[in-house]
């Protein structure tokens, strides 16, 4: 791959390393969003897989057990948080494939920044991420969903997103300690039941005390607390520690995943090199 970039000389005209940071990790960026155009399927699969849930559990299965309330409302800022966390398989595959195919060795054989491919791979993934929550945002107005705090939404899809930067870098350690696409389907299956263990689709009270105390805890419980609060949805804060202030774990979880996760993957990543 070859690509003319331009960078910013440092002192004494020598190209400055923070221009040379950028610029490769454009670089590794413009490489990820040019798989888009080439596997046109595969994102359009990612796309669609949570609207099939949303549709699903709408009108099929039926959520919003236990809420006074539009059920829908409850629902779809729930499948909001669900589709950024469910993102992660797709990040592992994207990671695995390159380690497969010795993507990841080529480039460094190169003279490039490290932490480029990282950078890339992450500025992709949340633009894709971004991608998926304003299309899951318009199906939801399709199915009568509506948020009733005006500016206040914006904050709600920060949170989102932040959730979704925070799982993007569990999923990129995972790949890279898994190595392998066909490890991706054992964390699908470790995913789904951390996914279904939340506030998403059923209210903690109508579970049973122990099972609503864990739920409750869970990060993603948190962020779609938050978020209804903020859409002015139903399903908010219920009496608990946990509920009342959803908006501070909403923040505190992912920081403190990010906090873990983002070193670990660095200094894999490193290994990766040697």
């Amino acid at each position: 791959m070859s690509a003319t970039t331009t960078v910013a000389p440092g002192p004494g005209g020598a190209p400055s390393r923070l221009g040379w940071a950028l610029a490769d990790s454009w670089t590794m960026t413009r490489r990820e969003l040019a798989h888009w155009a080439r596997q046109p399927v595969e994102v359009l699969v990612g796309l669609v897989f949570p609207v099939m849930l949303l549709l699903m559990f709408t009108y099929l299965v039926g959520g919003g057990r236990g809420v006074d309330g539009d059920p829908t409302e409850f629902l779809v800022p729930g499948m909001l948080a669900l589709t950024m966390a469910f993102g992660l398989e797709s990040t592992m595959l994207a990671v695995t494939q390159d380690l497969g195919k010795g993507v990841i060795d080529r480039f460094r054989s190169m003279p490039m920044v490290p932490g480029a491919v990282l950078v890339g791979r992450s500025a992709a993934d949340m633009l894709q991420s971004t991608a998926a929550l304003a299309v899951m945002t318009g199906v939801g107005y399709a199915v009568g969903w509506r948020w009733h705090h005006g500016a206040a939404a914006l904050g709600a899809f920060g949170l989102l997103l932040l959730l979704r930067f925070a799982m993007l870098w569990v999923g990129i350690l995972l790949a890279m300690v898994a190595g392998r696409p066909e490890m991706v389907s054992a964390v699908q299956i470790l995913v789904w039941p951390v996914g279904f263990l939340s506030n998403v689709f059923a209210a903690p009270e109508s579970m049973p005390g122990w099972l609503g105390a864990v739920v409750e805890w869970n990060p993603m419980s948190a962020t779609a607390t938050a978020v209804r609060e903020l859409f002015g949805n139903p399903g908010g804060a219920t009496g608990s520690w946990a509920a009342e202030h959803a908006g501070l774990l909403a923040v505190l979880w992912p920081v403190a995943i990010i906090a873990v996760f983002f070193p670990l993957a660095v200094a894999r990543f490193a290994r990766l090199s040697r």
